[in-house]
C-alpha cells in the first residue's frame, strides 16, 4: 500500500459514521448488509447514509453488489488488512511481536454461508 492510498482510507474513516458504519459491516461478515438495514442499525437518513457509503467505496474499504433490488454493501477484508499491515509495517522495529493477520476474505465469506 502507498502512503496516498492510506491518507484516502485513514480520511474515508475519519468521520463517525463512516466509522460505525465499516466496523457495522466489518461485523456483517461475508454476507454483507442491505443498505436499508444500515440505515435502520445506524439511524442515518437515507441521503447521508448514501453520501458515507460512496465515500467509503471511493477510498475502496467497502463493495457495493445489486442482488434483485437491493444493493448489498461489504466489508473489503483485503483492503483493511493492507491498511492495518500499513499501519504495522515496521512495528516493534522489526522483531516478531506476535500480530498475527486480521482477518480473511475467505473467513468472512465462510461465515456468510453460514448465515
Amino acid at each position: 500500500m502507498d502512503v496516498q492510498t492510506a491518507i484516502v482510507a485513514l480520511g474515508a474513516l475519519a468521520q463517525e459514521h463512516r466509522l460505525s458504519l465499516f466496523r457495522l459491516l466489518v461485523q456483517a461478515g461475508g454476507k454483507g448488509m442491505a443498505a436499508g438495514a444500515i440505515a435502520d442499525v445506524l439511524g442515518v437518513p437515507n441521503s447521508s447514509l448514501s453520501f458515507h457509503l460512496a465515500q467509503l467505496q471511493k477510498a475502496g474499504l467497502i463493495d457495493q453488489e445489486r442482488q434483485h433490488r437491493s444493493l448489498i454493501y461489504r466489508a473489503n477484508y483485503a483492503a483493511m488488512n493492507n491498511l492495518v499491515g500499513y499501519l504495522m509495517e515496521n512495528c516493534c522495529a522489526g522483531a516478531t511481536c506476535g500480530v498475527e493477520p486480521q482477518c480473511s476474505i475467505d473467513q468472512a465469506q465462510d461465515e456468510g454461508k453460514r448465515a
